[in-house]
């Protein structure tokens, strides 16, 4: 497996920034559709037992099941997440979330049918790893006994390397941890205190070799491009960095400024170092190019791959999918979410938890499910689901195949729509002919851009989402 001990320095970039420039509005990340900002809290309308038990009818027995778990912990605060957190240094509260974890799960699997075989687990957060070894292995125990794992399962953690002890290495060997996705955002010292995330490349040096040595046979790494005292030449730092540590995969986020949903980001406008769009703009490209020039694919929207891993052969074999965690492997499984703020997916419906531990705790002691709000999809739901997804995944549209496989005749129904994707045609952007519409390699960088062509919510006024670059 190639592994590059030096990134290539950047001498020229393949994308139109211009074009970039041009399309960088507002939109949806589509991990949904449709996205978050359509869900509702009329949960009349959703019907939480309808879901469970339309999902665990005899047609939908055979359908595996993806599990995710919030915790939400973080001992201190980055200033640049958007997460729901909850920052404490008293490890105490987690055994107390346990405690409602379990019972929450407990209410759950009642509804689900008992043999239905999970394949994924994720724990995200906040910080997993502020979990103790102990409570990590707890909790891990409480859905063994509740679940059927596949053999094969996928389990993978999100793991903060400041928090990463000898002790929780070998609960994360116990736990079969496979998979693990580590937050560096970026090395450089500045940029880490701007951001109030000191975290030394030693630290994640040793982070990825501890992960290694239980057998973690896929490492991302997190980063994230456009915060405050971030250069494209600090950037090129942080690549030379990274390559060091050789990640099998990487999600390059573009920082969202969010300071009417996140007050802690104020502190940037307040402090003025945040950079330019145009700087931003250049700091994606600087990204891009390096990473495409050191043997990654360019996976989609924010994801990087190395041609072995897994999430580059879905996306080459058409069968990348995509959901609230991002891009994943398992396509077609039904996703239970547990813990604040998570988002389950059944086939009809998505449905998230209250976002406060007093309303979590409110609902779990009534014997309900601590449902806040989502989304009961209608069948014209259904249909632009699969053309925002097919572009989002497959990077095209095939209306033979949406013909047969989804009963969707898009020139016919959604003749508007592609009316509507001349100019990105005359961009370059897409090719639209009579057999479908492909997304071209100058559009592939602007994926959800182009998906929005298919959103029934995507007029002006629609909620505000982060810029799409």
């Amino acid at each position: 497996m190639f592994y590059p001990t030096e990134l290539p320095a950047l001498e020229t970039t393949d994308l139109d920034l211009a074009l970039v420039r041009k399309y960088a509005v507002p939109g949806p990340r589509y991990t949904s559709y449709p996205p978050a900002t359509r869900f509702s809290d009329d949960l009349a309308a959703l019907d939480v037992g309808k879901a469970l038990a339309d999902d665990n009818a005899p047609a939908g027995r055979a359908t595996p099941l993806s599990l995710y778990v919030h915790v939400p912990f973080c001992a201190s605060r980055c200033w640049y997440c958007g997460c729901n957190t909850i920052i404490t240094r008293h490890a105490e509260m987690a055994d107390r979330y346990l405690d409602d974890l379990e019972r929450e799960i407990e209410l759950t699997v009642r509804q689900i049918d008992p043999e239905r075989r999970v394949e994924q687990l994720h724990l995200g957060g906040g910080t997993p790893t502020f979990l103790s070894p102990s409570q990590l292995v707890r909790l891990h125990q409480m859905l063994r006994m509740s679940f059927v794992f596949s053999g094969e399962a996928e389990i993978s953690v999100e793991i903060d390397p400041r928090t990463l002890t000898p002790g929780h290495r070998h609960a994360l060997a116990m736990m079969g941890v496979n998979r693990a996705s580590l937050g560096v955002q970026d090395t450089q010292l500045a940029v880490q205190q701007a951001i109030h995330r000191v975290q030394p490349q030693e630290m994640n040096r040793r982070a990825v070799e501890a992960l290694r040595s239980i057998g973690v046979r896929s490492i991302n790494l997190d980063l994230i491009y456009g915060l405050p005292r971030q250069t494209v030449a600090t950037l090129e730092a942080t690549l030379d960095d990274v390559a060091a540590l050789a990640p099998d995969r990487l999600s390059v986020f573009s920082y969202a400024h969010v300071p009417w949903v996140k007050p802690a980001q104020r502190i940037f406008d307040q402090r003025g170092q945040l950079p330019s769009p145009e700087e931003k703009l250049a700091q994606f490209a600087a990204l891009r190019r390096r990473l495409l020039a050191a043997g990654y694919e360019d996976i989609g929207l924010d994801h990087f791959a190395r041609p072995g891993d897994e999430l580059a052969k879905a996306r080459r074999a058409g069968s990348l999918h995509r959901n609230f965690q991002g891009y994943s492997t398992h396509a077609g499984a039904s996703l239970y979410g547990f813990g604040l703020s998570a988002i389950s997916q059944t086939r009809d419906t998505y449905r998230q938890n209250v976002k406060t531990l007093a309303a979590y705790r409110e609902a779990l002691s009534a014997g309900r499910l601590p449902v806040e709000r989502g989304y009961r999809l209608s069948p014209e739901d259904h249909r632009r689901r699969r053309l925002v997804m097919d572009i989002m995944c497959q990077r095209r549209l095939d209306f033979a195949r949406l013909r047969t496989e989804a009963g969707i005749d898009v020139p016919a129904d959604y003749a508007p729509e592609l009316a509507s994707m001349g100019e990105l045609e005359n961009d370059g952007l897409v090719r639209v002919t009579s057999t479908g519409v492909e997304v071209l390699p100058k559009g592939e960088p602007l994926l959800r851009v182009i998906a929005m062509r298919f959103d029934a919510a995507s007029a002006p006024g629609a909620k505000r989402h982060a810029l799409a670059v």
